[in-house]
């Protein structure tokens, strides 16, 4: 697995699909996930609609740099965070959002891109949405896909999916497999699938299981704040995508996020929840494809 290293020292394990010389599109993982959730057939199939397909491991996550010498207690935090001290809070995060989103620039240069269409998909989605505002000259297009604002009051996770999401999931690769159906309380109600969510756990966890970074990528995304008036003010062509059965993140983030981005397309999927699931690839290839077309 190649590993492009940024200006900043920053290590970043990726993969490309498609010829160099096609546009790129570079797809950005979410919280803890690492680039393989971006399933190759996926990328393939966006490839061959004639685009330069970048996946990769956000830092902190797979085979990308890793902070060790930076933990987090995450009950601490949690604690901190909910007790308004957000000095402290920051002074307990190893990195931000920012830094996250700066790395995807940093793999982009790396690999002599100057521009690209940025895909950000759940925590992914926050990091595309601040390369668009930090460096609107580098962001062909943006997608922000089942993501949201950063406003409080909308993309609510339901109660359940967020105490799922926090609940440790066991250290030992059998039980860390069969914990991965957790996931089903987000997942398509239509196309929930439990052998494909444990063959990725699987996958994730003999490739590079790394539960630490998790959670300071959790501090960071924590941390971010609303981008309400960043939105407003951006002028990236923007397509954003969110399922109808999310309730990781509910689909008033996906619908927020168009509100307040001037122009953005907004596709809303029925029988998609806080997941791609493989029946609502083509869907979702032919928005790519179409939003990631050349512009006059």
């Amino acid at each position: 697995m190649p590993l492009a290293e940024t200006l900043s020292g920053i290590s970043l394990a990726h993969e490309t699909f498609g010829d160099p010389s096609d546009p790129p599109v570079l797809l950005v993982a979410g919280l803890g996930a690492q680039m393989i959730t971006w399933h190759e057939d996926f990328c393939r199939a966006l490839a061959e609609r004639g685009r330069r397909v970048i996946r990769y491991d956000n830092r902190d996550c797979g085979l990308s740099t890793r902070f060790d010498d930076r933990p987090v207690d995450m009950a601490r935090f949690v604690r901190t965070v909910s007790a308004g001290d957000i000095p402290a809070a920051l002074a307990m995060a190893p990195y931000s959002a920012q830094d996250m989103a700066d790395d995807g620039f940093g793999l982009l240069t790396a690999l002599g891109i100057e521009r690209a269409h940025v895909v950000g998909s759940s925590m992914g989605g926050l990091l595309a949405q601040l390369m668009a505002v930090a460096a609107p000259e580098r962001v062909l297009t943006l997608t922000s896909m089942m993501s949201t604002t950063g406003e409080p009051e909308y993309g609510r996770s339901s109660p359940e999916a967020q105490a799922a999401l926090l609940a440790p999931k066991p250290s030992d690769r059998e039980g860390y497999v069969a914990a991965a159906e957790r996931d089903l309380l987000w997942a398509s109600k239509r196309y929930a699938d439990p052998a494909a969510l444990r063959d990725l756990a699987a996958r994730s966890y003999d490739r590079g299981h790394y539960p630490a970074g998790t959670a300071r990528q959790l501090a960071a995304m924590t941390l971010s704040g609303p981008r309400t008036d960043a939105l407003r003010a951006l002028r990236v062509p923007t397509l954003v995508i969110h399922g109808l059965d999310d309730t990781l993140v509910h689909p008033s983030g996906g619908e927020r996020t168009a509100e307040l981005v001037p122009g953005a397309e907004l596709l809303l999927l029925a029988d998609m929840g806080h997941d791609r699931p493989r029946p609502l690839w083509p869907r979702i290839i032919d928005a790519l494809e179409a939003h990631t077309r050349p512009r006059d």
